[in-house]
């Protein structure tokens, strides 16, 4: 996977040996919905070229120079392949899998970006803040990592796996406050966190002396006919915001 990886963000020249449309040269019923090629003078873990995925190109192409925005390394194969783009065009990850699902879906993938690489949610809170280094603090302990910040404005973008939030530390001229703020902040909502261990999250709060508004319990929540199972524990932030973490039972 080294050697794939290290042609993330630069452009590259593809040979396209299948082209969109055409059948795969094993399993003639399998037709390409992408281009697809190899990079020349390199060598995969299975011993041949790199393989690469053409994406936002839908004619059939016989070469393409392009951007590599991404790795798909498959944790039950040799054989990583490069996502290549139009010079300056982004896809999400989940447009990337959904693109290369026709193949991919056989096998056990996963998508490797730049290290600086950060996907936007669609929806993410902004949390107004009375501290934003106490705030941090209290993130940090769940397992929050900062993103990135804007000291001269008290901000800091921070995620926990796809989760993610804004924090903004109040000033007097905010134009956003549209009230006066009293605590606890946010009175009337909670924000559900799915994540996958919640006794470790539970732990570390406890371990740095926050207090727990809701110890771990099981609840079971109706959808139409099906039951879901939570375990799950609310806690405040220091502005008093409440957050909801939640474990699937499985």
């Amino acid at each position: 996977m080294k050697e794939a990886y290290q042609y993330i963000g630069k452009q590259v020249k593809v040979i396209i040996d299948r082209p969109i449309g055409s059948p795969h040269p094993d399993y003639p019923k399998s037709i390409y919905l992408l281009n697809y090629g190899y990079l020349p003078n390199t060598i995969s873990g299975d011993g041949k070229e790199i393989d690469c995925y053409i994406l936002g190109e839908n004619n059939p192409l016989k070469e393409y120079e392009g951007t590599c925005i991404a790795v798909i390394h498959r944790k039950n194969d040799d054989d990583d392949k490069l996502i290549i783009a139009p010079h300056g065009k982004s896809f999400t990850n989940s447009e990337i899998m959904t693109l290369t699902h026709f193949q991919e879906q056989y096998f056990e993938s996963e998508i490797i970006r730049s290290s600086d690489y950060l996907e936007y949610n669609k929806n993410i809170p902004e949390l107004s803040v009375t501290n934003l280094n106490n705030s941090l603090e209290f993130y940090k302990c769940i397992g929050f990592k900062i993103e990135y910040e804007r000291p001269e404005n008290k901000f800091a973008f921070i995620s926990f796996g796809e989760i993610q939030f804004m924090l903004q530390e109040i000033c007097d001229n905010d134009k956003w406050d549209v009230a006066p703020l009293s605590y606890p902040f946010g009175n009337g909502i909670n924000f559900q966190l799915e994540v996958d261990d919640v006794n470790k999250i539970y732990k570390s709060l406890k371990a740095n002396n926050y207090k727990i508004a809701f110890e771990i319990e099981e609840n079971w929540y109706r959808k139409n006919d099906v039951l879901l199972g939570n375990r799950e524990f609310l806690v405040q932030d220091p502005d008093g915001y409440l957050l909801r973490f939640s474990e699937d039972i499985k």
